[in-house]
């Protein structure tokens, strides 16, 4: 039976849909599960959404994407998203990279063992513990699936713990910008509201980029993110080109974004996505989204990349609704106890409310 790991992934399900001389008929459907309660499950499929109670439900499971990624594609967008969420410290085993940053987000501050780490596996977790141990801090490794099965397999072994599952998804840009709103014309270069300026007849307050972020955003970001250390401002800036989108209304920040393009020129990366409570449900997050998708297209990137927790399912099914799709997913492993880092690493992040859905980083 399907599980809240399932969420995000596609699934089949055959369910009986009536009876007949006795006996139960049966109708299958296919598509991607984006919710699961204690009485329905719902995916999106080709004819749109479905929603299965759980009594009518005759079996259920996973199945493969129609397309499963290699394991240079999933290295190649790893390695982008790393370049995307910089942390200061930074190490080698090998192929291996560690990564350390205050504590602050788990992304930031574990290993990513992809490639050859230069050794047998199990001392390469031994030098990756003692890097750690060496700072002061806990270590953590975060493993792509299926490419570092063998890595959890011996994190495994030694009794180490695993955060939520975290989905790694993609969308072209062309059909980024297709299913997010414009909003009023994006003015560049500008973190804070513009004297003088009004938003179109509908009200909607245009989008702001800038190439760092103003102490209204860092202030919102704080909020969300469990405050932010020294080490932050280099995970937030030390990208060359990345954009701090900001949204005013009534000269109070009501949204903001972040967009990096890294991996040779290809991604956009979108983080911290966020929309203050009062604003919510006034398309605001589509269009923070579509402004720093129009200004990647502009530099040649041609596809976007995020992070969320698969138990986020308002940010899956919004994410959903823009195109997006699972290339892969991860898991955070650490021994126990559990570290508990600035915060946690289920954000890029956890929001409650489809117009606030962050990513994990």
């Amino acid at each position: 039976m399907l599980r809240q790991q399932d969420v995000g992934h596609r699934i089949v399900v055959r369910r009986i849909v009536g009876i007949r001389e006795g006996r139960p008929q049966f109708s299958d459907a296919l598509g991607e599960l984006v919710e699961l309660s204690e009485t329905h499950l719902t995916l999106a499929t080709a004819q749109g959404r479905l929603r299965v109670p759980r009594d009518e439900v005759h079996r259920a499971k996973r199945v493969p994407p129609t397309r499963r990624p290699t394991a240079a594609a999933v290295v190649a967008l790893e390695l982008a998203a790393d370049e995307a969420w910089p942390a200061p410290v930074r190490g080698r085993l090998g192929d291996w990279r560690l990564r350390s940053a205050e504590g602050w987000t788990g992304r930031a501050n574990s290993a990513l063992p992809v490639g050859d780490p230069d050794r047998p596996l199990p001392d390469a977790v031994d030098a990756l513990e003692a890097w750690y141990a060496d700072l002061g801090r806990p270590a953590m490794v975060n493993t792509p699936l299926p490419l570092a099965a063998p890595v959890g397999a011996e994190l495994d072994r030694r009794g180490w713990a695993a955060g939520p599952p975290v989905l790694v998804q993609t969308v072209a840009l062309s059909a980024l910008t297709a299913a997010t709103p414009p909003g009023p014309p994006t003015a560049a270069g500008s973190a804070g509201p513009a004297a003088g300026s009004a938003g179109p007849a509908a009200g909607s307050p245009p989008v702001r980029l800038a190439t760092t972020p103003s102490d209204d955003w860092l202030a919102l970001a704080a909020g969300r993110k469990g405050g932010l250390p020294d080490a932050a401002w280099h995970v937030l800036t030390a990208v060359d080109r990345v954009r701090f989108a900001h949204v005013y209304a009534d000269g109070a920040l009501v949204a903001i974004g972040r967009g990096t393009v890294t991996g040779g020129g290809r991604w956009l990366g979108l983080s911290l996505l966020d929309v203050v409570p009062e604003a919510r449900r006034r398309g605001l997050a589509g269009q923070v989204v579509h402004a720093l998708a129009d200004w990647a297209t502009t530099t040649g990137a041609t596809d976007a990349f995020l992070q969320v927790e698969q138990r986020n399912t308002p940010a899956v099914n919004l994410y959903r609704t823009l195109g997006f799709t699972t290339h892969h997913t991860y898991l955070t492993r650490h021994p126990h106890p559990s570290p508990t880092p600035h915060t946690s690493p289920a954000s890029p992040a956890s929001p409650a409310s489809p117009a606030s859905p962050a990513s994990p980083c």
